[in-house]
């Protein structure tokens, strides 16, 4: 095995913390001896020990004169837990291979020269595309400390998200249906308005086994969910938010009874300011948000620059409708050359469905 190849097995390790971590990084560190491998950890959960500290403590053997395989850069200060630069001195290893550098201005190189400084050996860049995209939302975070905005929706071949009627269960296939799971439990918050709550009464939880549910954020300008619903039903067992323009103690009081935190935000053309409330979720260490609103919410979000990628589920069907939904709706552009412009993009085959997976261009909103 070379370098690259211990550094994919470190990148497999780091997986497993996905969904668990945030807004920690996923890391994996393997340790290597002699060509054998010593040690294998990975950051298991937010304040629990990194992936540096769960190798070693894995060791098979003294890692003195072992290489570590790291897929970012080892932290150099104290957070809730010890910096891993100690651990690593500490334990004798001669060579540190890196895959990212980290963006924290905690660290940011500083972790790196404190090992050169110790005369270790460092090596950076190995698989630092695959160590890179691991890490989008962490990088995001911590350099905007504002969340990563995933917008998704599923969809039929003619661009519709409900027939006429407003009938949306099911346009995906069971397949579809279980990575939308996968994408709640990765995320730390989920966002819709409050049309899709009174239209389909949903949970907006992770239904997958061992998975975790993220933080329910419902935008809802005038307080108008209903107090059967299941969101409000659920919200002492599902950590619920209500952004809203409403600052009426009376009409907070029956939400906040039923477990609601609501939070009173800034108005932007007649709706609760999307913006505001990114800032305040990234103050309270949100690091990702799941968009799965309706075409009114959705284009709100990427008017104002806020989305970073597009997730559209699309299945082999045709719902035909003027009247019919799309998923994104609001004002839209003017002319072509103002589109959103989306990179990157992948296709995945999801039973009989398709799910294509999109970057939105960084500079697109520029001339808004």
């Amino acid at each position: 095995m070379n370098d690259a190849d211990y550094m994919s097995l470190a990148l497999e390790l780091a997986r497993r913390g996905m969904g668990w971590t945030s807004p920690n990084p996923m890391v994996g560190a393997v340790l290597v001896k002699d060509g054998q491998i010593i040690g294998q950890g990975w950051h298991t959960r937010y304040g629990a020990l990194h992936a540096e500290r769960e190798a070693l403590k894995s060791c098979t053997q003294s890692p003195q004169g072992a290489t570590l395989y790291v897929t970012l850069e080892p932290c150099c200060h104290h957070g809730r837990q010890p910096p891993c630069t100690q651990a690593i001195l500490d334990a004798g290893i001669t060579r540190v291979v890196v895959g990212s550098h980290d963006p924290n201005p905690l660290v940011a190189g500083k972790g790196l020269r404190i090992l050169r400084e110790h005369g270790i050996q460092v090596e950076t860049g190995v698989c630092q595309e695959a160590c890179d995209a691991l890490n989008q939302v962490f990088f995001h975070y911590i350099q905007t400390r504002q969340p990563y905005v995933v917008l998704k929706y599923a969809m039929t071949m003619d661009g519709k998200i409900a027939t006429r009627t407003g009938a949306s269960k099911w346009i995906t296939g069971e397949a579809a249906r279980r990575r939308v799971h996968e994408d709640r439990h990765r995320c730390a918050a989920i966002l819709a308005g409050v049309g899709t709550v009174i239209a389909d009464d949903p949970l907006l939880t992770c239904r997958m086994e061992g998975g975790k549910n993220p933080i329910r954020v419902i935008c809802d300008t005038h307080l108008r969910t209903p107090l059967d619903s299941q969101i409000l039903r659920t919200a002492r067992e599902v950590p619920t938010i209500l952004a809203t323009a409403c600052a009426e103690e009376g009409q907070r009081a029956p939400y906040e009874a039923a477990g609601c935190r609501v939070w009173t935000l800034p108005e932007r053309e007649g709706h609760v300011d999307l913006a505001a409330l990114m800032a305040h979720l990234g103050q309270e260490g949100v690091d990702s948000v799941l968009l799965e609103g309706g075409g009114t919410l959705n284009w709100s979000a990427l008017e104002q620059g806020l989305v970073q990628k597009v997730q559209v589920y699309i299945a082999p069907k045709l719902f035909g409708g003027g009247a019919a939904k799309s998923p994104v709706e609001g004002l839209g552009v003017e002319t072509p050359d103002q589109a959103v412009r989306l990179v990157h993009t992948t296709i995945t085959p999801l039973g009989e469905d398709f799910l294509l997976e999109s970057e939105v261009e960084s500079h697109v909103y520029r001339d808004r």
